[in-house]
C-alpha cells in the first residue's frame, strides 16, 4: 500500500481549517457575524441556526443586528443569543435585534488568548497524528516492499516539510489572532 501525500496534505490542512472555525467564534473586542454562528435558536419546533432565521449584519464596528425574517420569531432569537455563553445583551425593536458589542475586560482577553492557544495546540496535535499516520504507512510500505530505504527516507522528509508548513501556519494564525483578542 503505498503513501498518499495529496491526502495526507489534505487532512492537515482539515485540522487548519477547523482552527480557523473555532478562532472565528472567539470573540475580540470588534463585532463580526461569525460570533453568532455557534447560537442555534428554538424555532418552529426544532433548534435551527441563528443564520436560518435571520440576516446577521455588522452595521458598526461595535454592533451586530440580527433582521429576524419572521416577526413572531424576535423573542426566541433575542433569547438565544441572550442565553450563549458569550456575554452579549441583545435589544428588539421590531423584527430587529441590535447586539452591542461590549468592550473585553483585560483578563477576559488573557482568558480569549488563553483558549486560542489551546485550540491552536489540538490543531498542532493533529497535524502530528496525520505526519505518524503517514510515516507508519511509509515504513509498512518499505517492509512490503514497496519503497527502498533512499525512498522511504525522500517520503519522510516530504512528510516532515509538509508538517512543519502547516505547524507554521497554525502559528501564524495564532499569532494573529492573540493579536486581534489584545487589540483594545
Amino acid at each position: 500500500m503505498s503513501l498518499n501525500l495529496d491526502d495526507t496534505k489534505r487532512r492537515m490542512q482539515g485540522a487548519i481549517a477547523a482552527l480557523e472555525t473555532e478562532f472565528q467564534g472567539l470573540r475580540t473586542g470588534r463585532a463580526s457575524a461569525g460570533m453568532l454562528e455557534p447560537i442555534t435558536v428554538d424555532a418552529y419546533g426544532a433548534k435551527m441556526p441563528i443564520n436560518q432565521v435571520g440576516n446577521i449584519s455588522v452595521p458598526e464596528a461595535r454592533l451586530l443586528t440580527v433582521q429576524v425574517w419572521d416577526q413572531s420569531m424576535t423573542a426566541a432569537v433575542e433569547k438565544a443569543i441572550r442565553v450563549s455563553d458569550l456575554g452579549l445583551n441583545p435589544q428588539a425593536e421590531g423584527s430587529l435585534i441590535r447586539i452591542p458589542v461590549p468592550d473585553l475586560s483585560s483578563e477576559r482577553r488573557e482568558e480569549l488568548a488563553k483558549v486560542a492557544g489551546k485550540y491552536a495546540e489540538a490543531a498542532r496535535v493533529s497535524i502530528r497524528n496525520v505526519r505518524r499516520d503517514a510515516i507508519e504507512q511509509v515504513r509498512k510500505g518499505e517492509k512490503d516492499g514497496d519503497y527502498g530505504e533512499d525512498e522511504r527516507h525522500g517520503l519522510e522528509a516530504k512528510i516532515q516539510k509538509l508538517t512543519d508548513e502547516n505547524v507554521s501556519k497554525v502559528d501564524e494564525l495564532l499569532a494573529s489572532k492573540e493579536k486581534d483578542i489584545k487589540t483594545v
